[in-house]
């Protein structure tokens, strides 16, 4: 029988903390109407990530990826003039998750 990790104890990806960083900070933003309550959860997330990517592949691979996730958050508004609010902030997204997990992959190879 295969064991089920303990998804209390398990450490979620960081990929997925960006992630759910800038989908969820925009979300927040858009239903609750307050921006600030979108920033927190984006500030609060990126936290999370920043160090996790610490953690997992260095503090020079975190302080890229930590400014990867400050740019698309910055670069998704005009973005979003193009093609779209959820577009733009899907598209951003996947950047982020797609960056981290190669290079956390990368990171993971070389130990």
């Amino acid at each position: 029988m295969a064991k089920v990790p303990n998804v209390f104890t398990a450490a979620a990806p960081a990929a997925l903390t960006a992630a759910s960083g800038l989908v969820g900070g925009y979300g927040v933003a858009r239903w609750s109407g307050r921006r600030e309550l979108g920033g927190a959860v984006l500030a609060v997330a990126g936290a999370g990530a920043a160090a996790q990517w610490r953690r997992s592949a260095g503090p020079g691979t975190a302080a890229a990826l930590t400014g990867l996730y400050v740019a698309a958050f910055g670069g998704s508004h005009p973005l979003a003039k193009r093609i779209g609010a959820w577009p733009s902030v899907l598209a951003v997204t996947g950047v982020v998750a797609a960056a981290s997990t190669a290079a956390t992959a990368l990171a993971a190879r070389r130990k």
